[in-house]
């Protein structure tokens, strides 16, 4: 059979509604400077759809740092790999400023958050080990544990009592084969906004021989004292092994970088597939961070402002009846009934007449039958904006029981 057939002849639940969903409910093309109101086909709308937690993406003094290094050193700055000819004294200072930070011995800055994740996995065990994660992982994590090649369990997501039974059948494996066992968790979920127990996760070191890697996408930036993230906001930063993070949510960039000891950053430097055979991260990117690290250890403004707006969004839509779930972060899911073709009248009403665009989330990404609506605030939201927003869910209301009605007749 020739590939290409096989290729266009495969189906999925995705891929089946690329026809009549692509350009607006999947790749919608966004119009205007990022913030709480762009355009899209030609209209304004509210925008709770970017992941732009702090603000910073279209802050004058951002802006202006990132104009700076672009024009003084382009985007090809540093040519080559860090190991062959991409290493320079900034991409060092974040790395020491950022470890520092975290309460880390050392950290490593890495070109993309995706790609970190999925070669931290591959670089930290072999087949004698053993990795057990919680069901609800980012897909990141979840392809890097496909290509591990020993034993992987996973746990029922936040489940405590699960992850015990994992560790229990993951210590009988490498009693057997002399290996290691590795946990993996978010620090907090990005769909349902709930933060990894892991003050309960790290208490099972007393009973369990284990090291805990965190993806912290969500919590770098939005939790913790100074923005620190989630394991500092559960006062368990000390417990945590690998600490990961990226620029893409809170820091509005390209990049990322992992925390740890001296010598397993030392190994990752060494061993990382992703990063020993890719161009180095851009200045800008680099300045960039530098500066934006610089704003997280010196003021607290952003993340209140942020929190502000989360507070009384997530408050106002409990009040409207709304269920919005365990969330105990910015991320703000409003759970509702139905399919996928349920949440793209759902959506399109909400985007055609009332102007607020936020995203839909459905079967295959959660199970069948259910549909988030998955509301991003940021630092740069108003209280305008929260008022405006909770009034289209009161009047979407009836609406949203039609549909419901309607699905389940």
């Amino acid at each position: 059979m020739d590939l290409f057939d096989k290729i266009n002849a495969k189906h999925g639940p995705l891929k089946d509604y690329a026809a009549s969903s692509e350009g607006y409910y999947m790749f919608p093309k966004l119009e205007g400077e990022i913030g709480p109101r762009m355009k899209f086909n030609g209209k304004e709308v509210i925008m709770w759809s970017i992941n732009d937690y702090l603000g910073l993406s279209n802050d004058p003094e951002v802006r202006r740092i990132d104009a700076a290094s672009a024009k003084q050193w382009g985007l090809a700055y540093p040519m080559g790999s860090r190991m062959m000819s991409g290493h320079t004294d900034k991409h060092e200072q974040f790395q020491n400023e950022i470890a520092e930070f975290q309460n880390k011995e050392a950290a490593f800055l890495l070109n993309y958050g995706y790609q970190g994740v999925f070669s931290i996995i591959q670089s930290l065990v072999d087949r004698h080990d053993v990795i057990v994660y919680d069901y609800e992982s980012h897909a990141c994590i979840v392809d890097g544990v496909s290509l591990h090649l020993g034993k992987r369990f996973v746990y029922d997501h936040n489940d405590i009592p699960s992850l015990r039974k994992a560790l229990e059948r993951a210590q009988k494996v490498t009693e057997e084969t002399g290996g290691a066992i590795l946990v993996i968790s978010e620090g907090v979920f990005g769909m349902r906004g709930d933060q990894g127990k892991l003050k309960e996760i790290v208490a099972l070191k007393k009973e369990f021989d284990f090291r805990i890697f965190i993806d912290d996408a969500h919590g770098f930036g939005t939790l913790g004292p100074q923005g620190q993230g989630t394991s500092f906001e559960q006062g368990v930063q000390d417990e945590i092994d690998i600490y990961f993070a990226t620029f893409a949510k809170s820091f509005a960039s390209i990049g990322a970088y992992v925390a740890s000891t001296k010598k397993v950053i030392l190994h990752l430097q060494y061993t990382m597939r992703s990063q020993i055979f890719a161009k180095s991260l851009p200045m800008p990117m680099v300045e960039g961070a530098l500066y934006k690290l610089k704003l997280l250890r010196e003021t607290t403004a952003h993340k209140d402002k942020l929190w502000t707006i989360v507070n009384a969004l997530q408050k106002g839509l409990k009040d409207l009846g709304y269920n919005i779930g365990i969330t105990n972060s910015a991320v703000t899911p409003v759970y509702l009934k139905g399919s996928i073709d349920d949440a793209r009248m759902i959506v399109e009403e909400m985007r055609e007449k009332y102007g607020v665009f936020t995203s839909m989330v459905a079967y295959p990404v959660i199970p069948k039958g259910m549909i988030i609506l998955r509301i991003i605030p940021t630092a740069s939201h108003t209280m305008k904006e929260v008022d405006e927003t909770l009034a289209v869910f009161e009047k979407m209301k009836p609406f949203i029981a039609k549909v419901a009605a309607g699905s389940n007749s």
